[in-house]
Formats: structure tokens, sequence, C-alpha cells
């Protein structure tokens, strides 16, 4: 246990207008050695530069923090400051003893109480499940992963869906809807089309569970005329889609839309986060970049943090696409 509080609350005594024990008895009172009290005395300025440091470092981190209003845990803020205009390197090490210091705690994913769907309609319109949970291992654009999640507000529902890229974690693809009608989950393969069409071919994956919208004629034949392949999760088996169920976990520990009124309100939330989630929320395991700036990387070959952090914390062989 550190006797620093004990000498601390020895000096303090010994300062009391009608203190009458000496130095000596407090010690022995206190189970710490006089020399130990004199050593504690002698370095006050020490300490004292020690903790006016730590009250800078500690606004930086609070800065990191809340930069974009979403609050980060340790490894987010590290990876927000590397990537300041002026960047900032500091250890985790000691953004965590910071953080515990001052009592600035990181967000902690919670259990989704929502599940996507009540349960899939009956169908036989099942893909086989091709996948097998092979995220990161064909590249980017090959393997895009979609779910649809329900966003609770002001007493009802909106759905948002999403179609992910496995292996940069980018969100090509999203469409906010306020009816679960199909039409909603065909708008965002639309989407996705039309903004990265040129990037997809006869290999690209698209997984998904075998939900009523991903079972239905309509999401079938716009997968199959789109030269897209089709695969689904083992019924039931959240973890056949994992990267795409912790992107919402994250998106609802971040988003705060307790104070939406309308759609519009949700809309505005959900575009501005996506748009943060895409360029400026790193990622640990994506070299320390955003999803939108790993790409980059992995199809320049130019790390954008180069010389700001060590070379080993790069991506060691960066995956071209052709």
């Amino acid at each position: 246990m550190d006797a620093g509080w004990k000498f601390a609350v020895i000096h303090n005594t010994i300062q009391e207008a009608d203190n009458r024990l000496n130095i000596s008895t407090l010690c022995d009172i206190a189970g710490v050695s006089r020399s130990g009290y004199y050593r504690w005395l002698k370095a006050a300025d020490t300490r004292e530069r020690r903790e006016q440091k730590d009250r800078e470092d500690f606004e930086l981190i609070i800065k990191a923090y809340n930069q974009r209003g979403y609050s980060k845990g340790a490894r987010g803020i590290y990876m927000c400051m590397i990537h300041w205009e002026t960047p900032v390197i500091m250890n985790l090490k000691k953004i965590r003893r910071l953080m515990q210091k001052y009592g600035l705690s990181c967000p902690i994913r919670k259990a989704n109480p929502y599940r996507r769907m009540a349960k899939a309609i009956k169908t036989n319109n099942v893909a086989d499940n091709i996948l097998h949970r092979q995220f990161r291992e064909s590249g980017p654009r090959k393997v895009l992963l979609t779910d649809i999640t329900y966003i609770p507000y002001n007493g009802t529902f909106c759905y948002l869906s999403t179609i992910l890229d496995a292996y940069t974690k980018q969100i090509l693809s999203y469409v906010l809807s306020d009816s679960l009608e199909v039409d909603f989950v065909l708008e965002t393969v639309n989407k996705l089309i039309q903004d990265h069409g040129d990037c997809l071919d006869s290999d690209t994956l698209i997984h998904s569970d075998q939900g009523c919208h991903y079972t239905s004629i309509k999401f079938i034949r716009l997968i199959k005329d789109s030269n897209l392949r089709q695969s689904m999760s083992r019924k039931g088996n959240c973890w056949d889609n994992a990267p795409q169920e912790s992107f919402f976990g994250h998106m609802k520990d971040e988003i705060d839309i307790s104070g939406c009124i309308c759609f519009r309100d949700v809309k505005s939330i959900i575009d501005d986060w996506l748009d943060y989630y895409n360029n400026e929320r790193y990622q640990w395991q994506l070299a320390k970049l955003s999803p939108n700036e790993y790409y980059e990387y992995i199809t320049t070959g130019i790390y954008p943090l180069n010389g700001i952090v060590e070379s080993k914390e790069e991506q060691t062989f960066p995956v071209k696409n052709n």
C-alpha cells in the first residue's frame, strides 16, 4: 500500500496548532519510518511537478475523449491524439492511469435488449453459409456483411439497414427507415451498387442472417442480378455475422437519441455518427486508422502515421485492391 497518504496525514497533523505529538511518535503510530517521512517531505516539489504534468496530460485526454462528441476508451483516445494536426503520443498505460486517477470512465458495451427480428417468416429460400466466419481472409470488397437493427425513440422505432466491408470495417451503404418493409433493404443494396459497384465482382459475397428480408424473392433476385454471391448465417447463430453485430453494439453505446422527438432527429444523429465512424473512429486492429483511412492505406501502400508511431505498429503486408 502506498505510504504517501500516511505521510500526508502526519504532515497535516504536525501543522495543527493543538498538536502535541512529535514526528517520531506519529510515524510509530502510522507504522512508517521517520527517514521515509523526511524523504517524502523533501520530494514535495517533484510531486507537485508530476501532479501538474498529470493535469496537463489529462486535459489532452479530455479533449480526445470528447472529440466529435463521442466518448472513447483508452485505445480510442490514443488513436485520436496521434491523428491530430500536431500529433500527441501518450503511453496507453498512462492514459488508463490518468483516466482512473481523475474518474474518467470509458463506454462499456451493454447487452442489446432488442432482437433483430421476432422470428423470420418460414421460407425455403435460405442460402448456404459460404462464409464460415472467414471475415478477413479475402481482402477488401470481397466479404460484405448486412443486417438490420431496431432504434427505439420517443415511444416508437426506426430501423437501420447497413452493409459493412468485413475487411476494412467501412460502412459502404446504409438506409434508415421508419418502416420494416423490404424496400429499405433493397435500397441499401442499390446504394451499394451505385457507390461501389466498380469495386465489386462475381466473387463478392454478401452475408446476412436468415431474416425475412434476406430470404425474400425481391432480395434474392436483386443479389443475383447484381452479380453477387449470397451467404447466410446458420439459424440463431449471431457469431456467423459477428463484425456486423459488434458494429451495431458500438453504435448504440455511443449515440444518444434520448432527446429525439421525430424521425428526422434520429436520422441527423445517425448520419453524423456514421460519418464519424468511417472517417474518425480509429480502430486498433486497422493499424490505428479509421475505416476509410485503412482502405486508402491498403490500396496505396502509404501509411498515414508513418513517422508518428513505430513501424511495428503498421500493417505489415497491405492488400492491394485489384
